[in-house]
């Protein structure tokens, strides 16, 4: 993740998220954080390195402490043109510092900091080190629900990229599929994306006939023959928000069984979107869509997890599984995608962006969920 932020948040935003950083990790018994490049930085800061480096970058945020970041001196003159910039106290090193005890010297002693999920192993070695009476824990694990309440411009920014997949899916499903490869298909996923508006695309599934059965088929050369079902999943990022969407189209007259296949998992899909209200379990997104699946005897092909959170990046908390007791919150954002997979022969999966309202959910994808035939 490269790239400037969205204009609409300006340094008062990113402040006020720094603050609530703080105080989510004292409320959590941390003392500290501990934030590496990477989506958390962004969603912090604003601040978003061009390019991956050994040289540490870390933001510090500790209780009754001014937020630091500690950074490269070569690196210093951008970070400082980060929206967020006004709100940071900025700390440079030189090559030749030690990067670690100077973190080090930022912290109060002893204590469990949190420390975010992609740090370079050499870092938190390093902290370990300059801290060996510190414990670490990982922010999803400490913190994992730090960025899943999104405010209204963020869900606007997320609308804006559920839109954008849209349109992206309208237009594809009117380009030919029969005789073409899959990776050309996933091309013209990757061109419409960006032609609707996404600045990055993360992925773009094209899974024709039995490479269907696979949720996360890497795209090839097949090519796509008259009676495929094809399951197209993709998103990216639009104003620094992600889209996700999935539809499953058919190229030419489908059978009955995949019509009916197709209907248990629109079925599915349907019930898990209307258990979303505030209050209930995120567990409970996958019970209602698995129990329509295994009802109809399909339970083993659904092989994975019914929804993952979605914001700055495209797979964030929380998630939709079975053990997650985490209750639902107005302005949650994150998938629901039921799928069957019938191993040889063919998948289907239907997936929209939903968040959670005061009333119930809201979908961030509104294109057909029937069966859709293609040529």
């Amino acid at each position: 993740m490269t790239g400037s932020t969205p204009a609409s948040f300006t340094a008062d935003d990113y402040r006020a998220r720094l603050d609530r950083a703080t105080r989510s990790a004292a409320d959590a018994g941390l003392a500290g954080l501990l934030v590496a490049p990477g989506p958390d930085l962004v969603w912090l800061t604003g601040y978003a390195p061009t390019a991956a480096t050994e040289r540490l970058t870390l933001l510090v945020l500790a209780a009754g402490r001014e937020p630091v970041l500690v950074v490269p001196a070569l690196e210093a003159p951008d970070a400082g043109k980060a929206v967020g910039a006004p709100a940071l106290t900025f700390r440079d090193w030189t090559d030749g510092e030690d990067p670690h005890a100077l973190t080090a010297a930022l912290l109060d002693g002893p204590g469990r900091l949190g420390v975010s999920d992609n740090a370079w192993a050499l870092h938190l070695l390093g902290l370990q080190r300059a801290l060996p009476a510190t414990a670490f824990a990982s922010l999803t694990e400490a913190l994992p629900m730090l960025r899943a309440v999104k405010d209204a411009a963020e869900l606007e920014l997320l609308a804006a990229a559920g839109a954008a997949a849209d349109a992206t899916f309208e237009d594809v499903r009117a380009l030919p599929f029969r005789g073409r490869r899959e990776s050309e298909l996933a091309a013209d996923l990757d061109r419409l994306l960006r032609a609707h508006g996404h600045a990055v695309v993360d992925f773009t599934i094209v899974a024709s006939g039995p490479n269907g059965a696979n949720p996360h088929h890497e795209v090839g050369d097949r090519v796509i023959e008259d009676g495929d079902m094809v399951v197209l999943d993709f998103g990216g990022l639009l104003g620094g928000y992600g889209s996700d969407t999935s539809r499953t189209v058919h190229v030419g007259e489908p059978t009955q069984e995949e019509r009916r296949v197709h209907d248990l998992v629109r079925e599915a899909q349907e019930a898990g979107f209307q258990a979303v209200r505030p209050g209930v379990a995120c567990q409970e997104i996958d019970r209602a869509a698995r129990a329509v699946i295994e009802d109809a005897g399909y339970g083993r092909y659904f092989i994975h997890r019914t929804g993952h959170g979605i914001g700055v990046t495209t797979h964030e908390p929380p998630y939709m599984i079975e053990g997650e007791e985490q209750p639902l919150v107005p302005g949650m954002c994150f998938s629901v995608e039921p799928g069957i997979y019938l191993p040889g022969r063919f998948g289907v999966r239907i997936e929209d962006i939903v968040t959670v309202t005061e009333e119930g959910g809201r979908r961030l994808n509104d294109t057909v969920r029937e069966l859709v035939t293609v040529d």
